[in-house]
């Protein structure tokens, strides 16, 4: 699964065929069970890592003890480019919420993409800016929106089509990881899903979830 994964990220559809045998030479597969780290806020930054198959969650606790979720990463996502180019320790701690198969290519590996690639260029710039948008939200809906709303703008930022590439519209996910990744309750979260599959946006069934307004995700203000 590894080499089909790299295989179907957008950064790798425009690579030549040497430098897709390097990156299939240099990246490594490493698992990582529920509950545990794939790395820690402080660590030294010495990969960019990719989910072959499983759910992350981004976050950051302060020193009184506050966890702040930032985002979800799914299968077929890649994350911690910023830190690789700026090479400084990791702002924040990535856990996985479930079992979770990802792949490790090494800064080495990365750096030779940026001095040989120019595609591979131009997809840092839109994935950056993409996530650059995702953290903007993250503010305007932490400090402005009640929880229904946190939620949809939660569940619309995991549907990214470059932080989350092999998405479809029915997401394998439990309410309990939603409310992880949203930062509330599993009971808080399951009343914010029924409110919005009574707006019609998406569909719950046991274990998933089914998107059928992405859009109106996306704009949803209880208080509107």
């Amino acid at each position: 699964m590894l080499q089909e994964m790299l295989h179907q990220a957008i950064w790798a559809r425009s690579l030549t065929a040497e430098q897709m045998a390097r990156v299939e030479t240099e990246v490594v597969e490493r698992f990582v069970p529920a509950g545990g780290y794939v790395c820690h806020k402080g660590d030294q930054v010495e990969h960019w890592i990719g989910v072959i198959d499983g759910l992350l969650k981004m976050s950051s606790d302060s020193p009184e003890g506050k966890t702040v979720t930032f985002t979800g990463v799914l299968t077929g996502g890649w994350f911690g480019e910023g830190s690789v180019l700026k090479t400084e320790p990791r702002r924040y701690d990535v856990i996985a919420l479930r079992d979770s198969r990802l792949a490790f290519m090494p800064r080495a590996t990365f750096n030779w993409l940026l001095d040989n690639s120019i595609p591979f260029n131009r997809f840092l710039l839109l994935q950056l800016n993409e996530r650059l948008g995702v953290f903007i939200s993250l503010v305007e809906y932490d400090r402005m929106l009640d929880t229904d709303a946190r939620v949809a703008r939660c569940l619309a930022a995991l549907f990214n089509s470059y932080l989350n590439p092999s998405q479809q519209r029915q997401l394998q996910i439990s309410q309990e990881e939603i409310g992880y990744l949203c930062s509330t309750s599993r009971q808080r979260a399951n009343q914010a899903l029924q409110v919005l599959e009574r707006a019609g946006l998406l569909r719950i069934d046991y274990g998933s979830v089914t998107i059928l307004d992405l859009d109106g995700l996306r704009s949803f203000d209880a208080a509107g």
